[in-house]
């Protein structure tokens, strides 16, 4: 059987070579003789064409929507640059509905200083010319480390105006001419008792003609204590201060089983579950990219749109010490890396437990060919505890247990020195919920003995301290509640303004939910406000719920929204503009993907194709096609318990049905009744049979 085809599909590994082949030869004919692939990707179509291929319901009304059998076109685009001059270009092409070769259709020549996305190969070839830089090797064998130790935790520059536009940039590197171009030092704290009396030293190093002159700085050796994280490197360090050590011994096994299988279906990338049904596309760019989300309502006997196109669209990673170099530290790692080249292959038993289903994804090398990287998304289920459950207290009355179970669709991506799982879930009540767990090895700066690091940092470990720092997320959800026009609604929890024992308030009780419609983008970037319960809702105003009344709709709810705390017009400020507020509601426009701009890297300032820009004017987001960006995240305080590397930390954002389903949609799941479950330790009260028989058991 054939696999069903979906015009999110992402490119095979044959269209990225066809592909690729078509650009090289356009450059080549242009005179271009050495030439380096950034990447090659999908240009998804247009989203009308999609609509109308796959016959997703545009509204309340079209209950039976048609099908036409126009395929959209399939086209893909590159971005590559010139090696010897360091200009970048982007291009497009088409692939014919018959098959055969693509034609080129678009080709961009970008403006100085814009620059596609750093690539692995970069990132290994910026280590390799630190490693060997005579320079590099002298200062840090001055301080007692030798060139074998030496090891580069490579980032993107953010921006960095020393050095002028055009050149490709790296921490330290300079990738074209692949050469060492400014070594930075960052001044001590040492004897000082506030973080104002460093005023002054926190400015970057000056240029001066073709030389940079240093602010002063003592250099001191970093300490030397080893701090391992793997059990045999842990095992021989202590082993060597004559201690013992072992991993734990008293874990018994817990196994996962499902003898009759998974309860999931897949037709190609198309994903079926317990009346869930989606795509599930992958990007180099965003990873996991989730499209035409839609449940089968068994009461009105149809499949429903919920959500047209869901990704996680950027990030910004701000440090908090002030001195230089450290802010430059604040990686976009959506658009400065891409995700998706950064997702891990993922291990059977060990990243995902159970019955697992992978799928794999096609990259590009710098050479332009494909790179699969296998098992980059895994899919399963998990138990998630009890979905609901009453007990009727009366007599002759009993107890009925539902418990959960919840489909999550992974991948894990390194990104330097953290890994990020980006964990999909959907649940039986129509709950769909994005959690990202942060985990790996903090970023970490050599203190001077005595020095005061508590302001910006924690010493994790003697002369080891690791600064305070945020990660925040951008979530671009394309709405589709019932249909392509939507409404944002603001809710609100307000004290009842009349006061105690007035005729409208006399117990001082009452409190009343308060809701707003989102009417234009001059009010469409909102805030967090726990104190009030502010909420928003994803609504379609033309179908209203049969007994509240309400418009249909999904309710965003998040705990983990944080601010950015750097100033508005901070480095990171004028770049990452998008974690400025909370929630952003923008009209739907094609090729509006990537909040902080479809090319972040170096950038002074948010370019015009970026989150706030759209926001200008005062066009309507009321009833329209809309796009909403959600910004979450935490603000990590780091604690020694994070050294040498990190227990998970998680940030979720959930939505769930309001309104938009009759009841509980979860009603028809079966009750609990695990026949594999046992007592534990010989204990326990009445067996399951006799249990049973007085009418005492949940399981019916």
């Amino acid at each position: 059987m054939t696999a069903a085809y979906h015009p999110h599909d992402p490119l095979t590994a044959g269209e990225i070579v066809q592909a690729s082949a078509c650009f090289r030869t356009e450059l080549l004919n242009k005179g271009l003789q050495s030439i380096k692939s950034c990447c090659v990707s999908l240009i998804e179509p247009p989203k009308a064409e999609v609509i109308a291929y796959l016959g997703l319901a545009t509204s309340p009304t079209d209950l039976t929507p048609n099908k036409t059998s126009v395929r959209p076109a399939r086209r893909a685009e590159g971005q590559l640059i010139d090696t010897l001059t360091g200009d970048a270009y982007t291009l497009s092409c088409v692939f014919p509905q018959e098959g055969g070769k693509p034609t080129l259709d678009g080709f961009e020549k970008l403006p100085v200083g814009v620059q596609p996305a750093l690539t692995l190969e970069e990132l290994d070839e910026t280590e390799q010319v630190v490693r060997n830089d005579p320079e590099i090797i002298r200062l840090c064998a001055e301080v007692g480390v030798s060139q074998a130790q030496i090891r580069a935790d490579c980032w993107s520059i953010g921006y960095e105006h020393r050095f002028g536009e055009g050149k490709r940039l790296q921490q330290a590197f300079f990738t074209n001419a692949k050469k060492v171009l400014k070594i930075d030092f960052a001044p001590h704290r040492t004897n000082l008792s506030t973080p104002d009396e460093l005023s002054g030293t926190t400015i970057p190093h000056k240029v001066d003609g073709d030389s940079f002159i240093d602010a002063g700085r003592s250099r001191i050796p970093p300490p030397m204590d080893e701090h391992n994280f793997l059990p045999d490197l842990i095992r021989e360090e202590r082993k060597a201060r004559g201690e013992e050590w072992d991993v734990r011994k008293d874990i018994k096994p817990l196994q996962i089983s499902q003898p009759e299988g998974v309860s999931f279906a897949m037709n190609g990338r198309e994903l079926e579950w317990q009346n869930w049904k989606m795509h599930l596309g992958f990007s180099s760019r965003e990873g996991i990219v989730l499209s035409t989300i839609q449940y089968y309502d068994i009461d009105e006997k149809r499949y429903r749109p919920i959500v047209y196109r869901a990704s996680f669209a950027e990030m910004v990673v701000p440090y908090g010490a002030p001195e230089w170099p450290h802010p430059r530290k604040f990686a976009f790692d959506v658009g400065e890396y891409g995700l998706g080249m950064l997702a891990n292959s993922l291990e059977l038993g060990c990243d995902c437990l159970g019955h697992i289903h992978y799928l794999d994804a096609e990259m590009t090398n710098h050479a332009g060919q494909p790179v699969t990287l296998k098992n980059c998304t895994c899919i399963h289920e998990e138990d998630d505890g009890l979905l609901w459950k009453h007990t009727d207290f009366r007599p002759g009355g009993r107890a009925q247990a539902v418990r959960s179970r919840k489909l999550v669709i992974q991948m894990i991506c390194t990104v330097a020195n953290y890994e990020y799982a980006f964990r999909w879930m959907f649940k039986q009540d129509g709950t769909m919920e994005l959690e990202v767990r942060l985990t790996g090895i903090l970023n970490i700066y050599t203190a001077a003995e005595g020095e005061k690091v508590d302001a910006f940092g924690t010493l994790v470990a003697p002369r080891v301290q690791a600064h305070h720092h945020q990660h925040i997320f951008s979530l671009r959800i394309d709405p589709m509640i019932d249909g392509i026009d939507n409404t944002i609604v603001e809710s609100e929890v307000h004290r009842l303004a009349a006061p105690t024992g007035s005729d409208a308030n006399w117990a001082g009780n009452g409190f009343v939910s308060v809701k707003k419609e989102l009417k234009t983008t001059a009010e469409g970037a909102r805030d967090a406000d726990p104190l009030s319960g502010r909420m928003w809702v994803m609504t379609n105003p033309n179908k209203k719920h049969y007994s509240s009344g309400a418009s249909v709709g999904y309710k965003i709810m998040c705990k983990d929204t944080v601010p950015l705390l750097p100033h508005p017009d901070s480095l990171v400020g004028r770049r990452a503009t998008f974690a400025k507020h909370t929630l952003w509601v923008t009209p739907y426009e094609e090729g509006q993907l990537y909040p902080a701009g479809k090319y972040p890297t170096q950038t002074p300032f948010a370019p015009k194709d970026s989150l706030e820009h759209w926001m200008e004017g005062d066009k309507p987001i009321a009833n329209k096609d809309v796009v909403v960006w959600f910004s979450w995240g935490t603000t990590h305080i780091p604690r020694p318990e994070d050294w040498p590397v990190m227990p998970y930390e998680d940030v979720r954002v959930t939505f769930k049905p309001s309104s938009f389903f009759r009841a509980n949609p979860a009603l028809d799941v079966p009750a609990s009744s695990d026949t594999k479950s046992v007592h534990a330790l010989g204990g326990g009260t009445l067996p399951m049979s006799e249990a049973k028989a007085n009418g005492k058991s949940c399981c019916k």
